[in-house]
């Protein structure tokens, strides 16, 4: 969890909302005590047609070639 001053708050608010909406705890300080606490909200729930409806519009998965890319980037000597 991070901290940001009123004075971040102020002068940088774009930049540590970001970091809130990474997913990113920020509490807020004033004279170096927390006075607030900075978090996301929860993200709204999808229904399970809308799940499936996502899922079924993903390209097809070519087995060989998720191979290839993860072996690419894998250390081999592991």
């Amino acid at each position: 969890m991070g901290e940001a001053s009123i004075r971040d708050l102020r002068n940088r608010g774009g930049e540590v909302i970001e970091r809130v909406v990474r997913g990113e705890r920020v509490t807020i300080t004033r004279d170096g005590r927390p006075v607030a606490e900075l978090r996301a909200l929860p993200r709204p729930r999808l229904s399970a047609a809308t799940l499936l409806e996502r899922f079924r519009s993903l390209p097809p998965l070519d087995p060989d070639r998720l191979r290839r890319d993860v072996d690419a980037v894998i250390d081999q000597s592991l």
